[in-house]
Formats: C-alpha cells, sequence, structure tokens
C-alpha cells in the first residue's frame, strides 16, 4: 500500500464496521451517524480515484481493491437496513436484486479478466450507481429525516429504479460475457 489512493480505498473499507455499528446507536442519533459514516466513505470513493489519476497513482491493488471496497460498503448498508426495518416490504425485493448482480457482475468481471477480456462500466450502469446511492443516503436517514423530506419514500424509489437498471444492466454484461465463455 505505498499511494495514498490505496489508503483512501482501504479505509472506506474499515469505515464499514463502524456504519454497521452505529445501527445499534439508539434513536435518530444513529440514523445519522450511519448516514454520516456512508457519505464520508463516498468522498473516500471519490477522491481516491481522483488522486490515482491526478498524481499517477494507479495500482494493480488499487483498481482491484477500489470496485470491492464499493460493494461491500453497498452490500453492509443494504443488509444493515434490512435486518433493521429500514428497507422492508416489497422493498427488501429490490435490495436482493441489487446485492445478487453486484456479485454477479463482480464474478463475470473475475472471469472475464482472466481471459484478458475487459468489461468496461456503461453509461447506464454508472445511473444505476447513483441511484443506488441516493436510496441509500435517503434511506439510513429514513424516519430522521424533517418532515418535509419523504426520505422513506425517496429512497423506495430511488431503490426500485435502481433494481430495475440493475436487471438490465447485469443482462447486458451478462450478455457481453457470454460471448467470451
Amino acid at each position: 500500500m505505498n499511494n495514498f489512493a490505496n489508503i483512501l480505498t482501504f479505509s472506506r473499507i474499515l469505515m464499514i464496521p463502524l456504519m454497521v455499528a452505529s445501527f445499534y446507536i439508539k434513536g435518530e442519533m444513529g440514523n445519522w451517524v450511519s448516514f454520516s459514516i456512508f457519505i464520508v466513505a463516498g468522498i473516500t470513493d471519490f477522491f481516491d480515484g481522483y488522486v490515482a489519476r491526478r498524481f499517477d497513482q494507479i495500482s494493480k491493488l488499487g483498481a482491484f481493491m477500489d470496485p470491492i471496497a464499493d460493494k461491500l460498503l453497498i452490500a453492509a448498508a443494504l443488509m444493515m437496513m434490512v435486518a433493521f426495518d429500514r428497507i422492508e416490504g416489497n422493498s427488501v425485493l429490490a435490495a436482493i436484486v441489487i446485492m445478487c448482480r453486484e456479485f454477479a457482475v463482480s464474478g463475470l468481471r473475475e472471469f472475464l479478466a482472466d481471459l484478458k477480456v475487459s468489461v468496461p462500466v456503461t453509461y447506464l450502469a454508472k445511473w444505476k450507481t447513483t441511484l443506488q446511492i441516493l436510496a441509500i443516503g435517503f434511506l439510513l436517514v429514513g424516519d430522521a429525516a424533517p418532515e418535509i423530506v419523504p426520505a422513506v419514500l425517496i429512497g423506495d424509489i430511488c431503490l426500485w429504479a435502481a433494481a430495475v437498471l440493475t436487471l438490465y444492466t447485469g443482462y447486458d454484461y451478462l450478455k457481453s460475457g457470454l460471448k467470451h465463455m
């Protein structure tokens, strides 16, 4: 871990247990703490990519660990929100779809990497990620949001929109990957 970008990536992974622990803080404070940790982790995600490109600190370790850190953060947030009933009812299905796709695409990318086949991130997949982050942010705040902001409703809508894009982009990646199998 010889560069600052890698340190930022690993710090994001280290924030995950803190975010998980924040779910055990009683009351609205727990919502805001988990949201804050998620935001800080998101900021490190932005800066590790920026630093790596700007200061030519791109490394194989960083390229490998960055998407893993992202997926671990998303998975931990979704699992904890389901466990603590911040995602409930039919919206649990959307969370499951998102998690399954994330791990399936990761496995596909790893398989294809062994074949020296690159699967670039699509523009639509970036929108999917944006919707996931918005959904998780709103759902982490949840009922602690000011009354004027229907955070749970906005979070659920974004979660379902992300799930739909998740299915579409997942199918797209699978279709591309099957050509090489």
